[in-house]
């Protein structure tokens, strides 16, 4: 990966050089910010199996995010967006006012164009989606804390002009519509196919589509996507 959007998320590069200022002996430091405690013990499992990483605190929103970085100095934080009380976003520009040295990259299951600039205009280096590949999420902490900027392909995408369109509901087919509030309404593929008589992989190649469309990475965002658009 390197400091352009196009860039591949995996560097071969990455992890060998010191642009960071750590010393190669130390293990790259890193601080989890996510509302979801399961999701932190997960990517603490994944960080600390390898031996050039380590997790150094956690915190469960932007406010207190800014306290733990400041008692534990990390190189990188990887930083959840959707958040109660201080989101991703606000935190991320809370390190940066408070002058501290530590590397954002942004975990989230957002990919829309609005979330992805405001994030980097707030400071955050990097921005990955959380159905990314753990070795691609390892990857991207070495890369940050070497100094570039780690984005996924998906995320490269939504900043080009041309992805962003004037009203992404708008995009949608009249069935993918049908599909989307289904799944807002809590139903499971299996169901929506039944509703609409239709067969399963027609769903999920319609929410396929719908993902693409208003840029999210998983049902639960596309359902929260749809009922702060009033699709639901």
């Amino acid at each position: 990966m390197t400091a352009t959007p196009a860039s591949p998320l995996t560097d071969p590069s990455v992890g060998s050089t010191d642009q960071g200022g750590r010393a190669p002996s130390r293990p790259i430091t890193v601080v989890l910010v996510d509302d979801h405690r399961l999701v932190r013990a997960g990517l603490r499992g994944i960080i600390d199996a390898a031996a050039d990483l380590t997790v150094v605190g956690e915190a469960a929103d932007g406010s207190e995010a800014l306290a733990v970085v400041r008692a534990a100095q990390p190189d990188v934080v990887l930083m959840d967006l959707s958040m109660p009380g201080v989101d991703g976003i606000e935190g991320t520009a809370r390190l940066r006012d408070a002058g501290e040295s530590a590397r954002v990259v942004v975990l989230t299951s957002f990919v829309e164009h609005d979330r992805v600039t405001a994030a980097l205009a707030a400071g955050a280096v990097g921005y990955l989606l959380k159905d990314s590949d753990p070795r691609d999420v390892l990857e991207a902490i070495r890369s940050a804390a070497a100094g570039h900027a780690p984005l996924d392909a998906r995320v490269a995408r939504a900043l080009l002009p041309s992805s962003k369109p004037a009203d992404p509901a708008a995009a949608l087919s009249g069935r993918e519509r049908e599909v989307l509030l289904l799944v807002a309404q809590g139903m499971a593929n299996k169901q929506v196919a039944r509703q609409l008589g239709i067969s399963e992989r027609t769903v999920k190649a319609h929410l396929g589509n719908v993902f693409r469309h208003i840029g999210v990475a998983d049902r639960t965002s596309a359902a929260l996507w749809a009922r702060d658009h009033g699709v639901v």
